[in-house]
């Protein structure tokens, strides 16, 4: 069962947000796999781990966040995942 669900629409390739993803996730020590459709990852937040995967639908980026610490809100990993793919 997910924790989180939210979709993020994008402008430019998919290709451009998946490094933009990939590098995002990786410079917060956390691991990536995926393509320009979908994929999973995770990463570790405050101590914290956040796990999910993720789907590219033609300019929307869908997010199923599996694992989270039950006292960080669905609206903060989704606001923290919005400013580092704007």
């Amino acid at each position: 069962m997910s924790v989180c669900n939210f979709t993020i629409p994008f402008s430019g390739t998919a290709e451009e947000l998946m490094e933009k993803t990939k590098d995002a996730i990786e410079k917060q020590g956390g691991n990536f796999s995926g393509n320009t459709q979908s994929g999973n990852f995770d990463v570790t937040v405050i101590g914290n781990s956040i796990a999910g995967s993720y789907s590219v639908d033609g300019n929307n980026l869908s997010f199923v966040i599996d694992k989270k610490p039950f006292f960080i809100p669905c609206e903060t990993v989704e606001s923290f995942l919005k400013s580092k793919l704007a």
